[in-house]
């Protein structure tokens, strides 16, 4: 329930920062328009579908902690076999690519001239991103945590397998907010 609520927070807080992108945005659309025909909006397509996908590895590991099923069961490549902690890490490799392909856009936007001090645009841009990469780098260290738990502990519980599913609701969480982000500052021009 604790986290129910801490997420409501979230929600909230990600509210205000929609709210401040339209507004700002309506007094000064000629400014949109130039500064979002500088996105590079298929690299931050194939960016937004590999942090959607990470949600659907996420579950699947959350699937394996109900099971019970930490490690996996026969080779590598049999993905059928899967635990926990092979599905927990590619969450966690693909998530650590979202990113770095943010870093590598934040590099590019700064080489065209959008920055936090450029335009009420690069602030908002940088902030809403910002944040939400914080946020997933929150998940990212989370998800180490559970993963660290799996290897430190001489039995699989009830409570660790509560903990993967806790980390989960944050990181579909943090998804479904940078779809809305995507939709509204990639896509909506």
């Amino acid at each position: 329930m604790g986290t129910i609520i801490w997420l409501a927070s979230e929600l909230m807080f990600f509210a205000a920062l929609f709210a401040a992108y339209f507004t700002i945005r309506s007094v000064s659309p000629e400014l949109w328009s130039q500064e979002t025909a500088k996105l590079n909006v298929p690299f931050s397509s194939v960016n937004t579908t590999i942090l959607v996908l990470s949600s659907l590895t996420c579950q699947l590991g959350v699937f394996a902690a109900e099971r019970g099923q930490v490690g996996r069961k026969g080779k590598v490549f049999n993905v059928r076999g899967w635990g926990l902690r092979e599905w927990f890490i590619l969450t966690y490799c693909m998530g650590a690519v979202f990113i770095g392909g943010q870093a590598l856009e934040y590099t590019e936007l700064i080489h065209e001239g959008v920055t936090i001090p450029s335009s009420a645009y690069g602030s908002l841009f940088y902030l809403a991103t910002g944040f939400h990469g914080l946020h997933v780098t929150g998940g990212l260290i989370a998800f180490l945590y559970v993963l660290g738990r799996t290897y430190l502990a001489k039995k699989f519980t009830h409570e660790q397998a509560v903990t993967a599913i806790v980390v989960s609701y944050y990181w579909h969480f943090v998804d479904v907010v940078w779809i809305g982000l995507f939709a509204t500052v990639y896509i909506l021009k």
